[in-house]
């Protein structure tokens, strides 16, 4: 065996490694071009003996499909994650993003957070376990998959409409996003993410009199188009406090202490909820969504001609429900704030499950526990969506475990998506290691 080969096979040994190489793969969604980091991990997998299927909607967009045979003592788990990324357009970046450079005791590029690290950490398990000769309770069930950060059409949404027996008899899986640390004081968090709100995009159209641009017109569609952004901007939509959001404050609140755990009790409390967020401030803003349905305008629509006043224009809102909650129930929310005098359609749902199955939930937790003592594990509410909304459709729960330690500086949310996302080597190892503990225990 020569010493390049060597290297490679043991390469789950050297997740940050792993990392680097994933991200030198540019898959930028869109347009994606996941198949060639998609070969690199199926060579990976080859080598180590594994079997893999290669299934997709096009050649240039692959999803790869592995399977650890285990003892029959277990339903299999599956592990998912995707390997698109976001653009790095307009962003200037302390370090090349598609280089995966190591620098400051930190992994360097896009996707080292969303979701290239995570993929590593599961990747890393997955071949270690092969590697280890596990005696796993039940299979285990690999799913690296391309285009979740535009819908999933070519990746998990793919998947489960064409071939749902890939996944047949399971029943819980891991995927993005729980595991890294946040603190309240001095006290270290693990949310585990339990449930995730729903997509909901709107097109809301108001209209008026329009005409030629040299002939103002007063109280036109766009007049009235601002007062809807004005009311949607100082208005929050009702509050609601579903099973995850007070599973997830009960637990923070539980295990803060003092004034803090009474301030964080009462977020569950509706009558107190917005006060509470507005006394919080900036502080506020991770939990906001987690309590509300929310809308964001994100497109306008109005004249094609700078010289012609529309009659009509139209805003696209990225709409985020609750889980429970239905497009009905956001349309009339919306139309309490704004009023009726506008047009509002559903142009995309995609519908998640109601409640959580918390059947994982305490084995995540002991891993974590058994990590790091210090740190707290608490179930998490997710204001964004992932795969798992579509998993969810062949009765999967999903649970976000890619446990990430993080230092108390780092600001998980802000890098994320932005410019210089990074993720600590050492954060990498920390999460490869909870994965495999998870592949051992998950049994029990």
């Amino acid at each position: 065996m020569t010493s390049n080969k060597r290297n490679r096979s043991a390469i789950y040994e050297r997740p940050a490694e792993l990392l680097q190489r994933l991200i030198r793969f540019d898959t930028t969604n869109p347009p994606g071009n996941e198949a060639e980091c998609i070969s690199f991990i199926n060579g990976l997998l080859a080598e180590a003996g594994i079997k893999t299927t290669i299934l997709g909607k096009t050649p240039e967009r692959p999803n790869l499909i592995a399977r650890l045979p285990g003892m029959g003592n277990a339903p299999p788990l599956l592990l998912y994650g995707h390997i698109d990324v976001v653009t790095t357009e307009n962003q200037p970046w302390q370090h090349p993003p598609f280089a995966g450079e190591v620098s400051d005791g930190f992994v360097w590029g896009r996707g080292a957070l969303d979701m290239k690290g995570g993929v590593a950490m599961m990747l890393a398990a997955f071949l270690r376990a092969k590697g280890d000769a596990l005696k796993l309770p039940g299979d285990v069930v690999l799913a690296i998959v391309s285009d979740e950060e535009a819908g999933s059409d070519f990746g998990s949404r793919y998947l489960v409409e064409n071939h749902p027996k890939v996944f047949e008899g399971i029943k819980y899986a891991i995927g993005e996003f729980g595991g890294f640390t946040f603190y309240v004081g001095k006290q270290r968090f693990y949310p585990i993410m339990i449930a995730e709100k729903q997509l909901c995009w709107l097109n809301m159209t108001v209209r008026g009199t329009g005409g030629h641009g040299a002939i103002p017109v007063r109280g036109g569609a766009m007049a009235k188009l601002s007062q809807v952004l004005r009311l949607l901007d100082e208005n929050r939509l009702p509050v609601h406090i579903t099973p995850a959001a007070r599973l997830m404050f009960d637990a923070v609140a539980s295990a803060s202490g003092g004034v803090k755990k009474l301030v964080l009790g009462q977020l569950t409390n509706p009558l107190f909820t917005n006060m509470v967020l507005d006394a919080m401030g900036e502080h506020s803003r991770p939990f906001d969504p987690l309590l509300h349905n929310t809308v964001s305008p994100t497109v306008l629509h109005g004249s094609s001609k700078i010289n012609v006043i529309p009659g009509e224009v139209s805003i696209g809102l990225d709409g985020r429900l609750l889980p429970g909650y239905s497009p009905d129930d956001l349309i009339s929310e919306l139309t309490g704030i704004v009023g009726h005098d506008v047009e509002i359609e559903v142009i995309r749902y995609d519908p998640g499950p109601a409640e959580p199955d918390m059947g994982l939930f305490d084995l995540l937790a002991d891993i974590l526990r058994q990590a790091d003592p210090d740190g707290i594990p608490v179930p998490f509410l997710m204001s964004g969506v992932t795969d798992a909304r579509f998993f969810a459709r062949l009765g999967i729960q999903t649970y976000g475990f890619v446990p990430m330690q993080l230092p108390r500086d780092f600001d998980f949310i802000q890098v994320i998506h932005g410019v210089d996302e990074r993720i600590p080597v050492e954060a990498i190892g920390f999460g490869a290691n909870a994965i495999y503990q998870l592949l051992r225990r998950f049994g029990e």
